[in-house]
């Protein structure tokens, strides 16, 4: 995926994330064939579900959180499959669940096989404002420099204390406080640098175009979104489920 053009991968990821939270909060089965596109896009880049369910795991609980009352809240019989009945509760906080991770797996895959001058481009030729994309491009390149400052203090502190398991709670708002500190001098070094390299206000986007192929960029559009609009406009759950009663039906007479 990494040889198609960004503006190709996130107009696909948002027909994706759009037609996915679009079904209703009781339709579990016509969200299952969408499945289909995280499986087969995780195998065509190689990335892994486990390394996916460790970059969200803190995400993946907020979805569950906002509609853990679902059961206690809708109580409404629902016939599941004509054999038994639960609340209606239930049913909404599990598509709750499922458009979560269809929404996050999309917008995963897209983040993986796109760096971040790649995406600032894209939003450019969409005619994103500029300011808006450079708070993001450099507040994404920010949390990096800030991850490093974490990690230098860390090894102060368990030098200071090699005993210590993690850091006391003692000293939990001086550590953020020296962070807070720290980091704004290195945000002003950092500004200081992009002055002195000629930064007047305005970021020169890496330009993505010649790198990619139009046609498998173009082809992947639109079979993808055919493909995703079918699943939306076609209940393929319960197609293939009458399919297969009615042969069973006809086998068995």
């Amino acid at each position: 995926m990494k040889n198609l053009s960004p503006l190709a991968k996130l107009a696909v990821t948002l027909v994706f994330i759009i037609t996915s939270v679009s079904f209703s909060k009781y339709d579990i089965t016509g969200l299952i064939p969408l499945f289909l596109y995280p499986v087969i896009l995780f195998q065509m880049t190689g990335l892994t579900f486990k390394k996916f369910f460790r970059a969200t795991r803190f995400v993946m609980p907020l979805i569950l959180l906002t509609g853990i009352l679902n059961p206690f809240l809708d109580k409404t019989p629902f016939n599941v499959a004509g054999i038994f009945t639960i609340r209606a509760g239930i049913i909404s906080l599990i598509t709750l669940i499922l458009k979560g991770f269809l929404c996050l797996s999309a917008s995963y895959l897209f983040a993986e096989t796109t760096n971040a001058d790649e995406m600032c481009a894209t939003l450019r030729r969409i005619h994103i404002p500029k300011t808006i994309v450079t708070v993001f491009l450099l507040t994404w390149r920010y949390i990096f420099v800030m991850k490093e400052e974490v990690s230098i203090m860390l090894d102060a502190y368990h030098l200071r204390a090699p005993e210590q398991k993690g850091i006391h709670y003692s000293v939990w708002g001086s550590f953020l406080g020296q962070l807070f500190l720290r980091s704004f001098d290195r945000a002003d070094e950092l500004y200081q640098a992009m002055i002195l390299r000629g930064y007047n206000g305005n970021y020169f986007y890496a330009c993505c175009r010649g790198k990619h192929s139009k046609m498998k960029s173009w082809a992947f559009f639109l079979i993808l979104t055919t493909v995703i609009l079918t699943f939306r406009f076609c209940n393929v759950t319960e197609l293939i489920g009458n399919i297969f009663t009615f042969s069973a039906g006809g086998f068995l007479k």
